[in-house]
């Protein structure tokens, strides 16, 4: 009895002990589980923060990126600037000391091939010191000779007859007295026209007169000879290839007075060597430029312009307008009443 009693109590007691260590388990797995739970949030925001970490990172780097991409745009664009500047003012004196040096220089044209520059300086150099010549308009004797070789070694082409020269004096007052020269014969048949280089230079197109048709193997002379009827003449130009030296087909002619031109224009289709040449006025393209098309045209033409337009206008309001049918001017029809119909009326 006491055997079966003291077993009954183990096992009384071994059941107690198991449904007393149940909970513990029970307990540590939810233990574990809150853990997990709360190590995966913690993860969670650990990622989170990394990655927040991560982009702030990011954004000063590129921030930094962008900042070095405009601080080194400025330097390149100061760079620039004041290279630009640097140029520009460059630019600017040479301008100023080219407008200077064309002030300076006198065109001397229609020059004889044999002239040199001992008979220019003794031409010119009454007037002031003489800096510097320079010929021009040379036709070399071979293609394969630069024209300023031709120039300082004088192997000029035979059909070349004429060259042209640039005098650069030392100041302009001297310049502007040289040009007095203009027209004076330095040879036999060579009458030189002496003129600025300048922009400012502007010419008198009223005591002008436009050539055309001229043949391309005539000479300045030729064309004063032809035109010294009319007048006393200033210059002559004749327009020419820079390559070969022969004219183009048309040229100039500068007049002292208006009273010459009129009378150079009654020169239109004269026969000069062996060719009908065309006399016009000259132009001047920047007034011409400026004047609109309308004011050139008669008044008539303008007022039928305008009433075009206001017919046009009032068209597109009004509409077509309807032609009215006519009447007819026959006399219309009585009507007849049948008798039957009559008498019942009756």
């Amino acid at each position: 009895k006491r055997k079966r009693a003291e077993e009954g109590e183990k096992v009384s007691e071994d059941q107690s002990s198991s449904v007393i260590e149940e909970p513990p388990v029970k307990a540590k797995k939810a233990r574990k589980k809150e853990r997990s739970e709360a190590e995966k949030k913690l993860s969670e925001r650990e990622n989170a923060l990394e990655q927040a970490d991560e982009e702030e990172d990011q954004k000063l780097f590129l921030n930094k990126a962008k900042q070095k991409k405009k601080a080194s745009q400025a330097i390149t664009k100061s760079v620039v600037n004041s290279a630009t500047g640097a140029t520009a003012k460059q630019q600017k004196r040479r301008r100023v000391a080219d407008e200077t040096a064309d002030r300076r220089t006198v065109f001397v044209g229609n020059l004889p091939v044999t002239c040199t520059v001992q008979v220019l300086k003794s031409l010119f150099k009454k007037y002031g010191p003489i800096q510097s010549i320079r010929f021009r308009s040379l036709i070399p004797a071979e293609d394969t000779v630069s024209k300023k070789v031709a120039a300082i070694k004088r192997k000029v082409h035979p059909n070349a007859k004429f060259i042209n020269a640039y005098v650069v004096f030392k100041e302009e007052c001297d310049a502007q007295k040289a040009l007095k020269e203009n027209g004076t014969e330095i040879a036999s048949g060579f009458h030189i026209r002496v003129d600025t280089t300048s922009k400012t230079s502007s010419h008198d197109y009223k005591r002008s007169v436009f050539l055309g048709n001229l043949s391309y193997d005539i000479h300045d002379d030729a064309v004063r000879e032809h035109f010294h009827v009319c007048g006393d003449i200033v210059g002559v130009r004749v327009v020419r290839d820079r390559r070969t030296g022969l004219g183009k087909g048309f040229g100039y002619v500068l007049f002292e007075n208006t009273d010459a031109v009129h009378l150079a224009l009654k020169l239109n289709s004269s026969v000069l060597m062996g060719r009908k040449i065309r006399v016009q006025r000259v132009v001047d393209k920047r007034k011409a430029q400026k004047s609109p098309d309308q004011s050139h045209a008669p008044k008539d033409r303008v007022d039928k312009k305008k009433k075009k337009e206001k017919s046009c206008s009032d068209d597109s309001f009004v509409g077509e307008k309807a032609t009215p049918l006519k009447k007819s001017t026959k006399p219309k029809r009585l009507k007849t009443v049948p008798r039957s119909k009559a008498g019942k009326n009756k």
